[in-house]
């Protein structure tokens, strides 16, 4: 890591346009940067950033040896770098610091509404693999499940994090000598700049419907639209599902990309074209056509809808020279924690499945998926929405649940600062218009427990929205919980051994 002074931080704004106003007189190496005040050490430059950002955590940073600030606001008793864009400023400060990791690395960055974090495990299987066949590290994933880096291994809480967060994994996943990476990118991360200065070797776009309209993400769905489509201006290859709403408008915008390649389930034209598919067990297997090859692939997951993010990992992976026998054994063997992870009991009538599904195009894509897999099976569904965000969601997800479902359980997911009660109560509307009978149950582990405990014959039971996560945001904090996978598990073998 170089460790750059404070006038070459000053210089590099300056040369982007942002900087206002300098009243650093003393130039020091800078040997930290972070914009949480618990983080500082001595030689830091710290960012002055949020909407709820105070004084006192300045003072607090300075105390602990902040050397200099970078603010939105001048302050005119400590040495302050004023600038007109503080996000934009974070990533400039972000990438200098780190020496633009990015740059070393095989980054996919995956976009669209539903299947992001899927397709990135697909395509972390299939490097993977084709990394230990080489003599490679694991491939580095940052995603809304989990992050590995080479030195960082935890649960997420945010799809992609804030820059200088998202710069330090790609920074430790070099300094481990991982070669590989790839992660998703949300709307938010392109619109508030997370992504800014960075380029992805290949970019992958899934599919888009509205989602996240609330006063705190997008206003509305151009909002929404136009910021997912700020990735194919940092992309090199954009890969573009031609199966995806908007298609025409998606590609149009994917010129902005140096190159562009296709894939599809319906268009043979398609670079990349997946037919063939059928139900293989509780997975799949499909054939997949591109140039000259033309072979099968096989998907352990279930959800035939999956095949859609096979495809986009398949494409981002021979783009970048993988051969096709690692792509073939990646996706075989690939998982994603919490992603249509299936459980049954031992008598076969209950079937119950963990997803991440929290909005509209996934409830659709799942529901319809499963209730054609599993004809004859009554549909039980235990979910809930977040508080204060994505406020359609409540419409949608009880729409179309109580559509699919015989029954609904409404439960907390990540509340935070907005009641239970009138979160539950505004789903539950939906759910009865849709015709469907409803209970609200707060505690996920209760709701879990009813619905298998009460479940009557062939049942496919639905547990969405928290997957393998171990935490439920209440009000600002966000609490240990047990996982929706530990809780299903627990309560199938209570079943099992009441019906054994």
């Amino acid at each position: 890591m170089i460790h750059y002074s404070l006038r070459d931080y000053e210089n590099a704004l300056s040369g982007c346009g942002l900087l206002v106003r300098s009243t650093v007189i003393e130039d020091k190496k800078v040997l930290g940067l972070t914009y949480d005040s618990r983080e500082v050490v001595p030689g830091t430059l710290f960012i002055c950033k949020g909407a709820t950002f105070k004084r006192e955590y300045l003072d607090m940073a300075a105390e602990k040896g902040a050397v200099a600030c970078v603010s939105g606001t001048e302050y005119s008793d400590f040495p302050c770098m004023t600038v007109s864009d503080i996000r934009r400023a974070m990533a400039v400060l972000s990438n200098m610091y780190y020496d633009e990791p990015w740059r070393k690395l095989r980054l996919t960055g995956f976009g669209g509404t539903k299947g992001k974090s899927t397709s990135a495990y697909y395509l972390k299987a299939i490097t993977d693999d084709y990394m230990e066949a080489t003599g490679g590290k694991e491939s580095a994933i940052i995603s809304s499940i989990d992050t590995y880096d080479g030195v960082v291994r935890e649960e997420s809480h945010i799809t992609t994090p804030e820059t200088v967060e998202l710069q330090k994994h790609l920074f430790n996943a070099v300094e481990s000598g991982i070669t590989w990476a790839q992660m998703e990118v949300s709307s938010q991360a392109l619109k508030y700049d997370r992504v800014a200065g960075m380029r992805f070797d290949v970019g992958v776009f899934l599919n888009i419907s509205e989602d996240h309209i609330s006063p705190l993400e997008h206003r509305d769905f151009d909002d929404y639209f136009n910021s997912k489509m700020l990735m194919f201006s940092i992309t090199d290859t954009a890969a573009v599902n031609l199966d995806c709403d908007f298609a025409g408008k998606v590609l149009e915008r994917a010129k902005e990309a140096k190159r562009v390649v296709t894939f599809s389930r319906r268009d043979e034209n398609a670079d990349y074209f997946a037919y063939n598919i059928k139900k293989l067990g509780h997975g799949s297997s499909f054939r997949i056509r591109h140039g000259n090859f033309d072979g099968e692939l096989v998907l352990t997951m279930p959800g035939l809808f999956n095949v859609e993010n096979a495809l986009g990992a398949a494409a981002a992976a021979c783009e970048q020279g993988v051969p096709w026998e690692y792509i073939r054994s990646g996706l075989e063997r690939a998982r994603s924690g919490g992603r249509m992870e299936l459980y049954s009991s031992k008598d076969g009538n209950i079937i119950a499945i963990v997803d991440y599904a929290h909005n509209k195009l996934s409830f659709e894509t799942l529901f319809s998926s499963m209730a054609e897999e599993y004809p004859g099976y009554d549909m039980v569904a235990v979910f809930g929405c977040p508080g204060k965000k994505a406020l359609s969601r409540r419409r949608d997800l009880g729409t179309i649940a109580g559509r699919y479902s015989k029954r609904v359980i409404v439960t907390a997911e990540d509340p935070g600062e907005e009641p239970f009660a009138a979160i539950s109560h505004e789903i539950e509307q939906y759910v009865h218009s849709a015709g469907a009978a409803c209970e609200i149950i707060e505690d996920r582990g209760q709701a879990i427990k009813r619905a298998i405990d009460t479940a009557e014959g062939k049942t496919i039971i639905l547990i969405t929205g928290k997957g393998r996560e171990t935490r439920q945001k209440y009000g600002r904090e966000y609490i240990p919980c047990t996982s929706d996978v530990d809780y299903t598990t627990e309560y199938l073998r209570e079943y099992d051994s009441r019906h054994s």
